[in-house]
């Protein structure tokens, strides 16, 4: 049985490159407390801390998970094997520690001036002023709120997944979870910021105004990203390392965007947002990449459905957080094209099989497009034929129908199948390949539609502000 996982001992090589960083990253957490604390700096630095931590778990803990009957085999290989599954939960426990060990920076500053002074370490004041609140009241309770808040969101969601990868949740019970989880972040985006109102586009203020207040209906759209992100993640997936490479490029993409609203000449307004955003996205790719050395094709793990919640919580979570949901749904458009395209399995017009990932040919070694088979006296109703002929048609789908008309086989609803359909058999890494290519095309067009082309029918981009 040992000898179907990787083995549990780091190399001589990766026990010396994971020591010098860690201990690097340890000293750099260290020789921030010398300035005025440095927030960034530290949360660079607990991320690598991450990076090493969830390197060297995965490994040891690997042939615990499968004896524990967390495992699963790859059935895209000649020699299916049984690996590790449910690693994301291992990353998610890293994520969670670091980001509760991250609290005191952040407000580093805020607890030198509470506690003695307007930020003056040397002065001595007598406790009974501190403790009748004197400068207590300059503390940003607000952010800590928004911190707090969020790290109960994704243990919350965290949950969810480790719940899901051990009693596999049906999907129609576990698609609204998220929106329960996002509830801290909602309550607290109420009455630390509670802004309602959209910016109309130009040709429509005459009509409606410059600004349209939502009300209660923007709360229900917070908590559809919420239910949207984690689950795009989830469906977007099943050839080795798609789901974590997709993860990357989002968080990747929002990083270089936050990163932005950093570099202007001036302070910008939305600076502290963008640095919250920061705080969560740095570690969540320090896990991630230590994650995707195991994923990557040959996979010697599987992430689960803990971590397709969980990396899709955390882009949620920044986005309502720090006020960029638009910005969000633009890096997504992938998944959301990928969900309304797989609707007419998801909600049951057309058969869905179990799995819907695309189909190893053994003899070639290459993927092809899964299908849904038909039989003779199981066709689809008139409508549903006319619209699958119609895909057919316009390229979306492949449809293969018999002498007589009757449908045998159609492919599955899937992006990744969608893409063999158009592209030809691919071997597998070639194919995560060529989608990651695909998310970080669209993910800069969408940036640049957000800073650029909005001007086209909005007065001024918030980057200009």
């Amino acid at each position: 049985m040992m000898a179907h996982h990787p083995e549990t001992a780091l190399s001589r090589n990766e026990t010396m490159g994971l020591l010098t960083l860690v201990i690097a990253c340890a000293a750099v957490l260290a020789n921030t407390f010398q300035g005025d604390g440095e927030p960034l700096i530290a949360s660079l630095a607990l991320s690598g801390i991450a990076f090493g931590a969830t390197y060297a778990l995965i490994r040891w803990l690997g042939p615990t998970f499968i004896r524990s009957g967390l495992k699963g085999v790859d059935m895209s290989k000649h020699h299916r094997r049984e690996l590790p599954e449910c690693m994301g939960a291992i990353c998610a426990v890293v994520y969670l520690l670091v980001v509760i060990i991250f609290v005191p920076f952040p407000f580093y500053k805020d607890i030198v001036a509470a506690t003695s002074g307007g930020g003056n370490r040397d002065v001595v004041l007598q406790v009974d002023h501190v403790s009748q609140g004197r400068f207590l009241h300059r503390f940003p309770h607000g952010k800590l709120a928004s911190y707090l808040s969020a790290i109960i969101s994704l243990q919350s969601i965290a949950i969810l997944g480790i719940g899901d990868d051990l009693f596999d949740i049906r999907w129609r019970h576990k698609f609204f979870i998220p929106a329960f989880a996002s509830i801290p972040l909602l309550v607290v985006y109420f009455v630390d910021f509670g802004v309602t109102s959209i910016v109309i586009p130009i040709p429509l203020q005459p009509f409606l105004g410059e600004l349209f207040n939502l009300g209660a209906l923007y709360y229900v759209y917070m908590a559809a990203i919420a239910i949207f992100s984690p689950n795009s993640i989830n469906i977007l997936a099943g050839i080795n390392g798609i789901e974590v490479t997709q993860s990357i490029v989002i968080a990747l993409l929002l990083a270089f965007n936050d990163a932005l609203y950093l570099l202007t000449p001036y302070p910008h307004p939305a600076t502290d947002s963008h640095l919250f955003s920061l705080y969560f996205l740095l570690p969540f790719l320090g896990v991630s990449f230590a994650l995707l050395h195991y994923n990557w094709y040959p996979a010697r793990v599987f992430v689960g459905d803990t971590y397709c919640y969980f990396a899709g919580m955390v882009f949620a979570t920044v986005a309502i957080l720090g006020h960029f949901s638009k910005t969000l749904i633009l890096l997504l458009l992938p998944q959301g094209f990928n969900f309304i395209y797989s609707t007419p399995q998801l909600f049951g017009l057309v058969p869905c099989p179990r799995h819907r990932l695309p189909r190893f040919n053994a003899r070639t070694g290459l993927m092809e497009p899964s299908v849904t088979e038909w039989t003779a006296d199981r066709q689809p109703r008139a409508p549903i034929a006319w619209g699958l002929r119609l895909l057919h048609r316009l390229r979306l789908l492949r449809v293969t129908l018999d002498s007589e008309g009757r449908f045998i086989e159609t492919s599955n609803f899937t992006i990744i199948n969608l893409w063999l359909v158009w592209r030809g058999p691919l071997r597998e890494d070639r194919l995560a390949t060529e989608i990651t290519a695909m998310q970080v095309a669209v993910g800069m067009l969408g940036l640049f539609a957000r800073h650029k082309l909005a001007l086209l029918i909005f007065k001024e981009d918030n980057l200009g502000l």
